[in-house]
């Protein structure tokens, strides 16, 4: 066999071996190969031409050598080692291992608590939820709604805010309902007060959780009372008037040195809104009722004090507030927390706190004031800024919280749980708003909300009524024009 003819042979066996797997299509037809010596040709049923003089024809063909294929073997480890990580992957999820998870940041806009007050209890879950981070950010209440509904639509809003318990029909573009899964329904009338409730509810959802509770009592100066003969604090509007008589202390020539209390001025009398829209609902009206008998009623009863020819109240009077801490007069209406400014700037004045009083023959009635914690509908995290408001009205957290507010300050806000209330009734700063929960009502007529919207509109309308009456105008006329204004803010809120 000439050198040519075997180096075509060994060409044929390296493109065979080159090939992969021979005769595939063959073998799938379930035919066996017959192997055919070079130069041979398969018989065709003629005879075979002789073999050429001087050449030799072997007894056996040199066999075929098969190569295994390599790139079949780097495609069986690979696909193993897919299957391998899959198992793993599989393994620790059921087994209880859990994937790298994102850390979650929350940003926690408050009002009125400095940052050391929620520092503690913010920790605390930070330790319990280690993926968990929350900034709390103080704000300035002035401009703080607009703030808040203008950078959580453009996305630079926080996660979690407070909100006055008067104002979800001005944020409802930005509130989001509490989830049954972090505090059901159920369990949030049985936690909280039912002002909370009527506050905090729209259809069959909350979209708030209250830290706490608070409205109007009468402060009261306990030494002028004693110096006036009065050993009882007024419990009923008739209390009041008596009392008012034997405080009120005028020079010769009729000017007021003492007044019994600060009412009947819209400007200055602070917190007069919330006193007036007292008054209006213990005499029966409301601010969609101002054009009806009872509500001129009500306005009348507030402006005597300070007409004649008692004037009990003037505007010789410096600001309600700074006259009660320069002891100018005995009695004010206000929220708690105003005692804290008091005690703060004149530490030595003697004062108390009282439920505001009833109408002779009435039922308790005061006027709520205070803030809630809700979430924002534009946070990405809204399921997890729940559940760290959740973790903070459990008893021992608000115990905590209180706690804290009482070492930087006089005392802290008042419980908003139903079943811390006991632990404050005697309170002698906020006892009087434990005893007042199960009887507060709510009105958006409240001062220092500085929400430039539903309650600073409507107070403008009773300022212009007070003031009309001032200059002459009958009770009925300005209430009947004030009407006018509150109902186009109503209209603007879609209050009902």
């Amino acid at each position: 066999m000439d050198d040519n003819k075997i180096n075509d042979e060994e060409k044929q066996t390296e493109s065979i071996s080159q090939s992969g797997q021979i005769f595939e299509a063959e073998n799938q037809g379930g035919l066996q190969p017959e192997e055919v010596a070079p130069e041979v040709e398969a018989a065709t049923g003629e005879e075979v031409a002789p073999v050429a003089p001087g050449s030799e024809m072997p007894s056996e063909p040199p066999p075929v050598v098969y190569q295994e294929n390599k790139n079949k073997y780097f495609i069986i480890a690979g696909l193993a080692a897919v299957f391998l990580i899959i198992l793993i992957f599989f393994l620790r999820l059921f087994l209880g291992g859990k994937p790298a998870s994102k850390e979650v940041s929350l940003t926690y806009w408050g009002l009125w608590e400095e940052k050391e007050v929620f520092t503690p209890i913010i920790e605390e879950y930070q330790r319990k939820n280690p993926g968990i981070k929350i900034n709390y950010q103080k704000m300035i209440p002035q401009d703080y709604r607009e703030k808040l509904l203008a950078r959580s639509k453009n996305g630079q809003g926080p996660d979690l805010f407070r909100f006055h318990n008067t104002w979800l029909p001005q944020i409802k573009d930005v509130v989001v309902p509490l989830p049954d899964t972090v505090m059901a329904g159920t369990e949030f009338e049985k936690t909280f007060y039912k002002i909370h409730q009527q506050d905090l509810k729209i259809g069959d959802k909350y979209y708030g959780i209250p830290l706490y509770i608070d409205g109007l009592v009468l402060i009261y100066n306990d030494s002028l009372f004693k110096q006036a003969g009065i050993s009882v604090p007024p419990s009923t509007w008739d209390d009041i008037t008596d009392a008012v008589i034997n405080l009120t202390v005028k020079d010769a020539d009729g000017q007021l040195i003492t007044a019994g209390i600060a009412l009947g001025l819209a400007s200055n009398v602070e917190h007069f809104s919330d006193i007036l829209g007292l008054m209006l609902l213990q005499n029966g009206a409301d601010l969609k009722s101002l054009d009806k008998a009872e509500a001129a009623g009500a306005l009348e009863s507030f402006r005597k004090f300070a007409e004649p020819p008692n004037n009990f109240w003037d505007e010789s009077m410096p600001n309600s507030t700074t006259a009660f801490i320069e002891e100018k007069v005995a009695m004010i209406f206000a929220p708690s927390w105003e005692a804290l400014t008091i005690k703060n700037i004149n530490p030595d004045l003697q004062l108390k706190v009282v439920p505001v009083p009833v109408v002779p023959g009435g039922s308790a009635l005061s006027l709520a004031n205070y803030w809630v914690e809700g979430v924002n509908r534009y946070s990405k995290n809204q399921v997890e800024a729940w559940k760290f408001l959740r973790f903070l009205v459990e008893k021992d957290n608000l115990t905590k919280l209180y706690e804290t507010q009482s070492k930087l300050r006089r005392f802290g806000e008042p419980y908003s749980r139903v079943d811390l209330g006991s632990l404050l009734a005697q309170d002698e700063y906020v006892g009087a708003v434990i005893k007042q929960a199960d009887s507060f009502v709510s009105l958006p007529v409240v001062a220092k909300t500085y929400d430039s919207g539903l309650n600073d509109e409507i107070i403008q309308y009773l300022v212009n009524a007070v003031n009309a009456t001032v200059q002459g105008v009958d009770y009925s006329d300005a209430l009947k024009t004030a009407k006018k204004g509150v109902d186009q803010v109503f209209e603007k809120y879609s209050i009902q």
